[in-house]
């Protein structure tokens, strides 16, 4: 019988969607406001949800406390107040839309957690827009 935790967490950072392949007014194009080169920033709200069997001598999934401090060393201290686009070795090369975002969260922790648990990520760029992987 499976049971999912969830911590939720939380950083800002600043990003610029841009594809240097493509034109100033293409990237304007798809990208609008997100384009901007002095760059835009958002107040991110994490969802890590570990899926997994009750351990019979724990009682739990997965130790919330070991959870937290995995998201804060791995996640929080990588990302937040940082600009995304130059000053992390993750988006140096790779757009850093919600979605690569959500994707690279998931590849960290992933490689962080026993093999048996599940785990599925949900990123909020804003009240109203997020993204989850895997979907």
């Amino acid at each position: 019988m499976k049971v999912a935790v969830i911590r939720k967490a939380h950083f800002n950072a600043a990003h610029r969607l841009h594809n240097p392949s493509w034109s100033d007014q293409k990237n304007q194009e798809v990208f609008g406001l997100c384009n901007n080169p002095n760059w835009h920033g958002h107040n991110y709200e994490l969802e890590v949800k570990v899926s997994g069997d009750i351990d019979p001598e724990t009682g739990m999934v997965i130790d919330l406390g070991w959870l937290a401090d995995l998201i804060k060393q791995e996640i929080e201290l990588r990302f937040d107040h940082k600009n995304l686009n130059l000053d992390t070795v993750e988006f140096r090369d790779l757009n850093p839309t919600a979605e690569n975002m959500c994707v690279v969260i998931w590849q960290i922790l992933r490689a962080k957690l026993p093999e048996i648990l599940d785990l599925h990520i949900r990123l909020y760029e804003t009240p109203r827009n997020f993204v989850e992987f895997p979907a």
